[in-house]
């Protein structure tokens, strides 16, 4: 059996694909698995990685705002398209699974030609425009909320699924976790953390939080600030004399992220799909802070889905100050019957089988 996994850009696109050709491999060990990709996105180094192969192809976004610029954008898609037949007609795939990306667009409609099975995942609320578009080439079309149905058109397609996260995240306990990172069972641990390169508004304002809760008694903060922000948020508390107690970790990325998110009593990040995903299939409570510059905004409907059903706090970007941040860490930490009752309503938003319901429907 052979099989495509395409997607690509961001960690939000990749992980679940790497998640469910996981899931594919443990079931079929002798199934070729191949990635296609483009070479600007994290999937260059992530899919590597995780042990797979990986080829690439040419494709860029529409820009909206700049439209000169669609005319490299329509070389690339004519290229991509070529390119992405090309990969179809050596592999000789039996199945083709886009995660999201634009890279998917040319390789799901290639597969579709050929008669192959085609299958997409969205993992966001507000579904994104590729996916939207590819809807009509697909055998179905898996989705993590069911907030997503009413922007969809073939709704027989639509198979509600959650998001497929790593495995790491459903086996790791929160006892196992503290016990392994040192966190006596009475501390209360809060998580920061805005992505793989970071969050720049939230990284200046919980410089703020740090100064506050740093030496505070039973109280520990590991803060990771991404790979672009770890020098200056250092460079800030220097500037600020803000003295580190022992209770303060910062860090500049973390690989084993499924620990630091299961020892974590409350959880401060962006609303990135997959984020709120693992968050919530944890069961922590968070305080979502999504980011406004991101395609229809969508983290902010990823947040509400959470939000509304009483398992985080949006702080939209531009209401979020030092001192809303910072009271909002300490009324919950205050008021652990709040804590405890969103923590209970994440864990019931959580999936945690979602690559077991996306792999039953592939028929393999």
């Amino acid at each position: 059996m052979k099989v495509i996994m395409t997607g690509g850009g961001t960690g939000g696109h990749i992980y679940p694909a790497i998640a469910i050709a996981d899931k594919i491999r443990r079931r079929h060990p002798d199934a070729e698995v191949l990635f296609i990709g483009t070479e600007r996105g994290m999937e260059k180094e992530l899919v590597p990685k995780n042990g797979y192969d990986i080829r690439f192809i040419t494709v860029s976004g529409f820009h909206r705002k700049k439209p000169w610029r669609n005319v490299k954008t329509a070389v690339d898609l004519f290229k991509g398209n070529g390119q992405a037949k090309q990969i179809i007609k050596e592999f000789k795939p039996d199945l083709v699974i886009g995660t999201g990306g634009y890279v998917c667009g040319p390789v799901i409609r290639a597969a579709h030609k050929k008669g192959i099975k085609t299958y997409i995942h969205e993992q966001n609320a507000l579904p994104g425009v590729t996916n939207k578009l590819l809807e009509k080439y697909v055998d179905q079309v898996f989705i993590s909320f069911p907030e997503s149905r009413e922007y969809f058109k073939e709704q027989n397609k639509l198979v509600v699924t959650g998001n497929p996260i790593r495995k790491s995240f459903l086996l790791c306990g929160m006892s196992h976790s503290r016990e392994k990172m040192g966190i006596g069972s009475g501390e209360f641990v809060i998580l920061c953390f805005g992505g793989s390169l970071g969050a720049g508004k939230i990284n200046s304002t919980m410089i703020h939080v740090i100064e506050a809760v740093s030496g505070m008694p039973d109280t520990r903060l590991y803060f990771i600030t991404g790979k672009n922000y770890y020098g200056k948020v250092l460079a800030s508390l220097k500037e600020r004399e803000i003295n580190l107690e022992d209770n303060i970790n910062i860090l500049e990325y973390a690989d084993n992220m499924h620990e630091y998110l299961s020892a974590a009593d409350l959880v401060i990040s962006r609303a990135g799909a997959l984020t709120v995903s693992e968050i919530t299939a944890c069961g922590k409570a968070s305080i979502l802070i999504p980011s406004p510059n991101v395609t229809g905004n969508h983290q902010f409907f990823n947040a509400k889905v959470v939000a509304d059903q009483g398992g985080a706090i949006i702080i939209e970007e531009k209401d979020l100050s030092d001192e809303k941040l910072l009271g909002t860490v300490l009324r919950l930490k205050n008021n652990k019957e709040a804590l405890n009752g969103m923590s209970a309503a994440s864990a019931k938003i959580g999936r945690m089988d979602a690559v077991d319901v996306i792999y039953d429907h592939l028929g393999l």
